[in-house]
């Protein structure tokens, strides 16, 4: 009986080493795969978030965007180049860099900025194969020095 009573108290027992290992190979391994998955989805996020930015000139010598493609396209707006359609909102001008000029068109409404002479114009859309431009958002950089109206 006195050995019945000495008997040692129940421990949990620690766990096999071959039963961690395994363990510790899944950790692992599900960490990888969630590391490579977020990994994956950063780059395709930011490859269709990045946008190539040209002047006139460079967007010409480059050619007619892909299909579904933005760019972006910067000028200054081409004197007396501007017109509207009658009861639209279709605007036609042109945009320059000095060098080079390039038609383009954009349907929806303009910023008030855009018609100052000293004003960059940013358009973003595509560069179709008729060499005009398509855009589909218009922004204007403040123009740096404002001149004096003589």
């Amino acid at each position: 009986m006195s050995e019945a009573r000495r008997q040692t108290p129940d421990y949990p027992q620690a766990p096999a080493e071959g039963l961690l290992s395994a363990h510790s190979v899944k950790v692992f391994i599900a960490l990888a795969v969630v590391v490579v998955a977020f990994g994956y989805f950063a780059l395709i996020a930011f490859q269709s978030a990045t946008l190539f930015y040209y002047t006139v000139g460079e967007l010409q010598d480059v050619g007619p965007t892909e299909e579904g493609r933005s760019v972006r396209l910067s000028g200054k707006l081409v004197p007396d180049s501007y017109s509207r359609d009658g009861g639209s909102t279709m605007a036609r001008f042109a945009l320059t860099d000095g060098d080079a000029t390039i038609e383009a068109f954009h349907k929806g409404v303009l910023p008030d900025l855009f018609f100052n002479e000293h004003s960059e114009i940013i358009l973003e859309g595509s560069y179709l194969n008729d060499r005009r431009f398509q855009s589909h958002d218009v922004s204007v950089k403040c123009p740096s020095k404002y001149i004096a109206a003589s």
